[in-house]
């Protein structure tokens, strides 16, 4: 049994990761810990061989693995210790940190953590999907490391369930590799992933997209054979004579993504009940002094870009708390809330002094066209307020406010517009 002492331990070298151990160097924390349970640093982005990462960090469009060896080269360049092939197996409340690796349990005494494990995708089994259970069944992502990592073709007939932005680009990959899409299935009104990859995965490809329909049934014994869907009606039940069936050997799942708190409440983490990840301040700090949340960890993002972003401000934090810089938040201070058409907010604490604009990620409840943004204190007086044309679930919102008081006040984001009054 190893033990090793450090400044700052970081887990998981995704996107979030390796941006928080290089701002941790950076910022002061000699001594820094990079932990990653997979052989090789980057994280999913090794697998998203699409373009769109890195407009907003680096000015550049590049893919998942050249947006990820940008962070690597500077990881590399650092004398960061990276651990890979190392499963963190618990965290406590007072930063200890187990792991199993090749070398055998190591024990890791850091005096910050951060958390950068990312997200993992919802399965059949959390949305109790109807049918048999063949197989030909997985999620999306899964399909997504079979073909751009393992080099192999899942299926050729493909039906995806969901319209998220994995199942999306996953619709245009299949079809690029000579797969049969036959149609992309969404239980909502509105696609579940960003505008452009509606446009640049199904449209342009013609590949079909039934909104608010559902599965009914998935057909086949040893592998699926077809899947059956309906529309919903107005009181959201499948209209059964309406139903529709497709002939598919493969039926992919993009039901939306789940952060990965498993350690989180080994930690005694306080999680939100909305995002389903820790509740942070402005430093990312949770309700564990010590414990930083960065990333999908904390809540899932739409852009890898807001993803490390997030990552170098709670290295940053982490560091200066392992230097004795930086207080935990106290419960007296300012909460901030998702009100009126808003469904998410982070931060969900602030704490002072507020020396400088906050930063603000927000999701619309729904699709709002003519949307107005506003914050408003405990006195009910509006000190922030934003318009846009049009806001939707899929697609974050990123706002700045100046001059909020983080002593004991509540503040309230709420969105109003032309569909919602």
């Amino acid at each position: 049994m190893k033990k090793t002492n450090c400044d700052v331990a970081v887990i998981g070298a995704g996107p979030a990761g390796l941006a928080a151990a290089i701002s941790a160097y950076e910022n002061g924390a000699r001594d820094v810990i990079l932990i990653e349970r997979d052989k090789y640093l980057g994280g999913i982005l090794q697998q998203c061989i699409h373009n769109g990462f890195g407009i907003h960090v680096l000015g550049e469009d590049k893919t998942g693995p050249e947006y990820a060896e940008h962070f690597i080269q500077q990881v590399e360049k650092l004398p960061i210790n990276c651990l890979t092939e190392t499963m963190v197996l618990d965290l406590s409340e007072n930063l200890t940190i187990q792991a199993s690796s090749k070398q055998g349990i190591l024990h890791i005494q850091p005096k910050a953590v951060v958390l950068a494990m990312g997200c993992r995708e919802r399965t059949r089994g959390a949305i109790a999907l109807p049918g048999k259970r063949p197989a030909g069944i997985m999620t999306a992502g899964t399909a997504q490391r079979f073909i751009n990592c393992e080099g192999y073709l899942p299926g050729k007939k493909i039906l995806i369930l969901g319209s998220g932005d994995i199942g999306m680009i996953m619709a245009r990959r299949l079809h690029l590799e000579g797969a049969q899409v036959q149609a992309v299935v969404e239980i909502m009104d509105c696609i579940g992933g960003l505008s452009r990859n509606l446009v640049q995965c199904l449209q342009d490809f013609d590949i079909p997209l039934y909104l608010r329909h559902i599965i009914t049934d998935i057909r086949g014994d040893k592998r699926v054979e077809g899947v059956d869907f309906a529309p919903l009606g107005d009181e959201g039940q499948p209209q059964l004579d309406k139903k529709i069936s497709l002939d598919c050997d493969t039926l992919l799942l993009s039901v939306g993504l789940i952060p990965e708190n498993e350690l989180s409440k080994k930690a005694g983490i306080q999680l939100d009940k909305i995002t389903g990840g820790p509740i942070v301040d402005k430093n990312f700090h949770t309700s564990v002094p010590g414990i930083f949340a960065a990333g999908n960890v904390a809540q899932v993002f739409d852009l890898v870009d807001h993803v490390s972003i997030c990552g170098m401000q709670a290295g940053k934090s982490a560091a200066e708390y392992a230097r004795g810089e930086l207080e935990h938040f106290s419960e007296s201070l300012s909460k901030v809330k998702a009100g009126p058409g808003v469904g998410t907010v982070l931060p969900q604490v602030l704490s002072g002094p507020a020396d400088g604009p906050l930063k603000f990620y927000l999701r619309a409840r729904q699709v709002t066209r003519k949307a107005l943004l506003q914050l408003r204190n405990s006195q009910n007086e509006v000190v922030f307020k934003k318009k846009f044309r049009t806001v939707r679930p899929a697609e974050m919102i990123s706002v700045t406010a100046d001059n909020l008081d983080c002593s004991a006040n509540e503040y309230t984001f709420e969105l109003i517009g032309e569909d919602n009054g």
